[in-house]
């Protein structure tokens, strides 16, 4: 078939969080669009990571939940978990945001492709052997689970997190490589499911990319749960055994279980999709671009989990967004990657915006914490879940970063992200006033104690 007549405004290669995102704003802004994509538009977060992980997570907390009423004054009791009723439940939860975006889609006038697209000149994209030529072009074709050098998944006993999302049954027990945030998630989910959780982490802490208060509050708190890990030890071999897997660490310990869940992160989708031959920059697999998501190849932009930045869908929304209206000649300003909400939804969940301690001194030198924790917090107490919040300051200035640790609050980080890109001082986020009994007043105590006057604190 012969390329259209008339270039789209802008052609996309991907229809994940990054790609779909900048093909609805542009949509919105008079341009042309055409999305391809080669699986489901929404990509991993909606069909793959975030949405599923996050059901998933939620039937465990109904579980804990049926297991703990008697804290409550509650007689219950779990008499098991339907694997299939699970499954059919997160099926039910992705298929209607999927239904509702594809509506999306349509409604904007987007040209969807469903297929297989390549690059094959700096403003086209061959798919389904039909070329659409572009004014512009964005790349954002994601990222895959990541595995170990000689680790081989087979999609039964040695799994990623995709085929964990699809299990059909409870294992008895499983070790997960890797204690970011991909393995702490499936190790509280699986652990509220009853199973025999050990995580192996190669890094001193687990969440490693948080401040070290808040990767130790989590590990105090997995301890109480009985979920296992082992730290700071690298993983040498992966064998299967008659029953599951046994793994072998460098110091020779070794751990057996029913199935290994590799999650030690993710990388870039781009081999072999033309981009080295459009003369498009690469180092590692990630495609490089500069502050406003552009690559070197004039014509060419690049999204989400394909540039290194962080991995979040959140972070492709922001990003696709910013390249439509770049393209649109609307006044667009970087982001500022440190000022984006990052949130670990395991239980308790760890949520952050802004620099940790050691981020904080190495850049500003003097600087002020502050640690309050939710032990003073009524609905906290009422909730049952303990953590802490923890501020840093530049000294006699803003507050430069916020750490949460607890039950929900992943949903507090959204003020701490104002506090943080405001440059907010103690005093200020002190003169508000947060609803009482709410775990947002942690958000505010902490202030208040920061501010030199507080309330439910020790000074």
């Amino acid at each position: 078939m012969s390329a259209p007549s008339t270039p789209a405004d802008l052609v996309i290669l991907g229809g994940g969080s990054g790609g779909y995102a900048a093909a609805l704003r542009a949509a919105e802004l008079d341009m042309s669009v055409v999305l391809i994509e080669r699986d489901k538009v929404g990509g991993t977060c909606l069909h793959r990571g975030c949405i599923p992980t996050k059901a998933l997570l939620h039937s465990g907390e109904i579980a804990d939940q049926a297991r703990e009423g008697e804290q409550f004054g509650v007689k219950t009791s779990l008499a098991g978990i339907d694997m299939d009723g699970v499954n059919s439940y997160k099926d039910g939860v992705v298929a209607r945001l999927y239904k509702g975006l594809q509506g999306l889609i349509k409604s904007r006038g987007i040209t969807y492709v469903e297929g297989e697209g390549r690059l094959v000149s700096p403003t086209a994209v061959s798919v389904n052997g039909q070329t659409y030529e572009g004014r512009h072009v964005l790349l954002a074709t994601g990222s895959y689970s990541r595995s170990i050098p000689g680790v081989e998944l087979d999609g039964v006993r040695v799994i990623d997190s995709e085929q964990a999302l699809a299990l059909d049954r409870v294992p008895t027990s499983a070790i997960i490589l890797g204690g970011g945030v991909i393995g702490c998630e499936f190790a509280s989910a699986w652990k509220s499911f009853g199973v025999d959780v050990t995580i192996i982490e190669g890094l001193k802490h687990l969440v490693p990319l948080e401040d070290e208060s808040s990767s130790k509050l989590l590990e105090r708190a997995f301890r109480r749960r009985k979920i296992n890990f082992e730290l700071g030890n690298l993983v040498s071999s992966v064998a299967h055994t008659e029953n599951g897997v046994k793994v072998t660490l460098q110091t020779g310990k070794e751990f057996e279980a029913e199935i290994v869940l590799v999650a030690v992160g993710r990388g870039p989708v781009s081999q072999g999709l033309g981009y080295e031959e459009a003369g498009v920059a690469m180092d590692r697999g990630y495609v490089l671009v500069d502050e406003y998501c552009r690559t070197n190849v004039p014509t060419i932009s690049a999204v989400g989990d394909l540039i290194p930045t962080l991995q979040l869908a959140h972070v492709g929304f922001g990003e696709g967004i910013l390249v439509a209206e770049r393209l649109a000649g609307l006044p667009v300003v970087p982001i500022d990657y440190a000022g984006v909400p990052r949130v670990t939804y395991s239980e308790p969940e760890v949520a952050s915006v802004g620099l940790t301690e050691v981020q904080a001194r190495e850049k500003y030198g003097d600087v002020e914490t502050l640690v309050y924790d939710l032990g003073g917090n009524g609905r906290s107490q009422i909730l049952k879940t303990q953590g802490a919040v923890k501020l840093i300051r530049q000294k006699d200035g803003p507050v430069v970063g916020v750490h949460m640790v607890g039950s929900r609050v992943g949903e507090l980080i959204a003020e701490a992200q104002l506090i943080f890109n405001w440059e907010a001082l103690p005093d200020e986020v002190a003169a508000l006033i947060h609803p009482h009994p709410t775990q947002s007043e942690a958000l505010g105590e902490a202030h208040l104690a920061l501010a030199g006057k507080p309330l439910h604190a020790h000074g």
